[in-house]
């Protein structure tokens, strides 16, 4: 069911309180627990040494913050009236999965889908907006919007330890070419903003529609159908960022939003890096040199994304994580694409619900062996040792994917990443950074940079 657009009274929607304070308030009561926390982390990296019994990895996962930046359960909460509460089917989000996994912090995609939603883009990703604050607000005991990374670290370190809720706008054709927007969207607690989605947009050049040579056409852009758009051919190569979308990083740094550069052509995402004055993240990409998808970022760009300071958010989705699926796949698309396409349209205009939807497409693509998880243990892995530990991080695309590796069927089993890294010989102190810390210190330093913007 459909909920209505934001209710812009203060009695009707959660105010962002200014960044720290909710830290503040926590802060006495947490200290102790915040101790304990420590020394059990602490004492797991220790015995890590001496054994690789299943209870370090528990004690490790209980002491990092666990931070996912994409997941598109928005569409359900906003179409279908999903509860966070209620089991979410064949969905991979709900509250209990969440807690099962000891997830930390969630980036909720207002993912706005361009074609459903033609001159009307601002006004979709309100009503999903209000939605999310809507859905949040109904479980306080929980989960709790947050603005920033002291509010994360302020739910998470509380004596009541509560999930995190963010939001991420996927795609800048949601501003509809309007700063104001941005600034608004900023105010209503948007903390990144993807330049693009599939579709190019008046900030710049997505991978999605760019056709370039000898390349297929990218309908893997986002799943689940997995979101497509045609191809367009561009005679002049890849142009890269627009000037408006120049402004508009510009002005991300500013207001201190995360610049997000998934989805983005190989030229937007050096123009991006050439522009900022902030660290990047990608919000959901993987590596190239693996699976030969453009949605993925190549060692080149990985190294360019280490010396910004950034993150790259490692994308669960099969298609971005194994070849041998996305061959298969594109060979899948090639003989029933417009079959595939029609359970898009329908799911697009609202004429099926979600978990019929996901149900459709399994059936569709039920020849095509799911990946293991090695598969994604190993983009995490190559990232790790292009980039840096430093610089990867965790972005599932939950609820946004038809197809997860083998072994991950919701949010609940983020803990067998735990374990899969660290039987790869990851410390205790690279798996925390894995987790959730490298996202953190990327956050905190946009919110620096902002202050020093706007001194």
């Amino acid at each position: 069911m459909k909920l209505g657009i934001l209710d812009c009274s203060p009695q009707q929607r959660q105010k962002p309180p200014s960044p720290g304070a909710p830290a503040r308030r926590v802060q006495s009561q947490a200290f102790l627990h915040s101790v304990g926390r420590v020394l059990i982390f602490a004492m797991a990296a220790c015995l890590s040494g001496f054994a690789q019994e299943p209870i370090h990895d528990s004690a490790i996962v209980d002491s990092a913050i666990v931070i996912d930046t994409h997941a598109d359960t928005p569409t359900r909460i906003t179409d279908e009236n999903f509860d966070l509460a209620s089991d979410a089917g064949l969905g991979h989000w709900d509250l209990g999965k969440a807690e099962a996994g000891n997830l930390g912090a969630e980036f909720f995609s207002i993912y706005v889908e361009p074609t459903a939603n033609r001159g009307h883009y601002a006004r979709r990703a309100l009503d999903m907006i209000d939605a999310v604050y809507q859905a949040v607000g109904a479980h306080p005991d929980k989960i709790v919007m947050a603005f920033s990374s002291a509010d994360i670290m302020a739910a998470r370190n509380a004596l009541r330890r509560r999930i995190a809720a963010l939001l991420g706008i996927e795609g800048g054709h949601a501003i509809e070419g309007d700063m104001r927007l941005l600034r608004d969207f900023y105010r209503l607690g948007v903390r990144y903003m993807t330049l693009t989605w599939a579709n190019s947009n008046e900030l710049g050049q997505s991978s999605g529609d760019l056709k370039a040579p000898q390349r297929a056409k990218c309908r893997l852009s986002g799943d689940p159908a997995l979101k497509s758009t045609p191809a367009r051919s561009t005679p002049a190569g890849d142009p890269g960022l627009t000037g408006f979308g120049r402004e508009v990083v510009r002005e991300m740094n500013r207001l201190g939003m995360m610049v997000d550069i998934s989805h983005v052509s190989d030229q937007s995402f050096y123009d991006a890096l050439a522009i900022t004055r902030a660290p990047v993240i990608a919000s959901h990409s993987s590596a190239r040199t693996l699976t030969d998808s453009p949605r993925n970022l190549t060692d080149d760009m990985l190294r360019a994304l280490a010396r910004n300071g950034g993150v790259a958010q490692v994308n669960f989705n099969c298609g971005f994580i194994d070849q041998k699926y996305l061959d298969a796949y594109r060979k899948l698309l090639a003989e029933k694409g417009a079959a595939m396409d029609a359970i898009e349209a329908q799911f697009n205009a609202r004429k099926i619900g979600y978990n019929e939807y996901l149900r459709a497409l399994r059936s569709a693509s039920a020849g095509i062996p799911r990946p293991p998880l090695e598969s994604l243990i190993r983009h995490i892995d190559h990232i790790a040792k292009t980039a840096g530990v430093d610089h990867v991080g965790l972005g599932s695309d939950f609820d946004g994917v038809a197809c997860l590796p083998e072994g991950i069927d919701s949010v609940a089993d983020l803990p067998k990443i735990t374990q899969a890294l660290l039987k790869r010989g990851y410390s205790a102190d690279d798996v925390q950074k894995i987790l959730g810390g490298n996202l953190l210190r990327v956050f905190a330093e946009v919110e620096k940079v902002s202050r020093q913007e706007q001194q």
